[in-house]
């Protein structure tokens, strides 16, 4: 199972590819060494914090404070939140998480703006954490690259596929490094699939599971008090106005991730939520990063059962439930493998703990996605989960969304980013108002 050439890349490979395909800025490092940027604020040197303002700090923003913190790399200069109760209780957990862990210094008062617009505008802030609903992200992003901000977005990146190439074209234009929150592609089990995959372990791959939930529904929740400190327009942002429910931003007393996620205005349902997750890993086994499948079919209740994909190598791949929830399948011409969170099984069981060879090939090797994000800053060089392909990720899973909607056989053009069919086209993007939107 050797290759007759050196297919590896070690990390200095990686990073002077990686810095070349970055834009002349790699090329020439000096942020590393310090300096100025254009609007005469300082860059980091190596030995700096890094300044981060979080923007969203629900449940997931909180788990992130932790996870960023815990580098002992970073410190939280500011955040900004829409409901004053989430801010009040991420700012205590983040007080709480200094008294716990003396190592990471005294804890600072951290400024809480509630127009995040304000927190872009602070020399203060070296880079952002988004950690807020679908329907925020394209518009925060890419005011955060025009801001000189570096960027962390949670996934899935998008909610559709024309803001998601904005965000990519926006983090080009300005040069900056965006870490997408796929963080599985930072976990051991998941970087051990796509290296055996890759290397030819199961043979030839010809078709693959992933059982992740549903598409999306449009929102329907009956109308319900504001909750006192929620600013409900800023909630909403760049969307049409809805009634609030408390479904969509429960009370501190409900630790649960919202159900915003469920509704189309907001999230793209169990197909983005976890597939974001699952067909991330597809891509990344078939070394897809840059590209996707090129055609995708809803179920026709027939020979058709599932929403299926084809790639233009001819690999198959299904949406449908199967043993393993969150997990996917690869069935190859030697074998199946199937992977989840923490587990990897392999139909030739000494596949699961074989050491791929310094001559096999071998992927981007990360083992914190928050340090890696943090040196790619410092480094000027790209991450793990790169915005292209978090970008690539989410247009998977909105591509399915897609198809579901309008029930129909679609071919795709992954350089492009079309479809074969005017009513999947309009799909691919929506209306964004004007005081919160942004051009895509």
């Amino acid at each position: 199972m050797k290759n007759k050439h050196n297919d590896g890349l070690n990390r200095r490979d990686f990073l002077s590819k990686a810095s070349l395909a970055f834009g002349s800025i790699m090329i020439v490092p000096r942020h590393v060494l310090g300096g100025k940027r254009p609007d005469g604020s300082s860059y980091l040197a190596p030995s700096d914090v890094l300044n981060v303002g979080f923007i969203g700090t629900g449940k997931q923003g909180r788990g992130l404070s932790n996870s960023f913190l815990s580098t002992g790399q970073v410190r939280i200069s500011a955040i900004s939140e829409v409901y004053q109760a989430k801010a009040n209780l991420f700012l205590d957990r983040v007080k709480e998480n200094y008294a716990k862990n003396p190592s990471w210094g005294a804890y600072s008062p951290i400024p809480v703006y509630q127009d995040y617009r304000e927190l872009l505008a602070s020399k203060n802030v070296d880079a952002v954490v988004i950690a807020t609903p679908d329907h925020w992200h394209a518009a925060m992003a890419v005011r955060a690259a025009e801001a000189g901000k570096d960027i962390y977005c949670e996934k899935p990146l998008s909610l559709t596929v024309k803001e998601g190439r904005a965000m990519v074209n926006a983090a080009r234009k300005h040069k900056r490094v965006f870490q997408t929150g796929s963080m599985q592609r930072s976990w051991p089990e998941f970087r051990q699939a796509v290296e055996l995959i890759r290397n030819g372990y199961i043979g030839e791959v010809k078709s693959i599971k992933v059982n992740v939930g549903p598409p999306p529904e449009a929102y329907y929740l009956p109308a319900q008090a504001i909750p006192e400190g929620l600013d409900f327009e800023k909630w909403l942002g760049p969307n049409e106005a809805v009634a609030f429910n408390a479904e969509l931003a429960p009370p501190i007393s409900q630790d649960v991730f919202p159900n915003w996620r469920k509704y189309k205005e907001f999230g793209g349902g169990g197909m983005t939520d976890w597939g974001a997750h699952m067909f991330d890993i597809v891509q990344w086994a078939l070394d897809m990063d840059q590209s996707g499948p090129v055609k995708v079919s809803a179920p026709n209740g027939k020979d058709q059962p599932y929403l299926t994909y084809t790639y233009a190598n001819g690999i198959i791949m299904t949406h449908q439930p199967w043993e393993w929830n969150s997990g996917v399948e690869f069935v190859g011409t030697e074998g199946t493998l199937r992977s989840a969170r923490k587990k990897l099984e392999t139909s030739k069981p000494e596949l699961k703990d074989r050491v791929i060879g310094p001559n096999e090939k071998h992927v981007y090797k990360s083992e914190n996605h928050y340090v890696d994000f943090i040196q790619a800053i410092r480094n000027r060089t790209m991450p793990i989960c790169d915005v292209e392909v978090g970008h690539r990720t989410a247009s998977v899973c909105n591509m399915g969304n897609i198809a579901y909607a309008v029930n129909k056989s679609l071919e795709w053009n992954p350089k492009t980013e079309k479809f074969n069919d005017a009513e999947a086209n309009a799909l691919l993007g929506r209306k964004l108002n004007k005081t919160w939107g942004i051009k895509i």
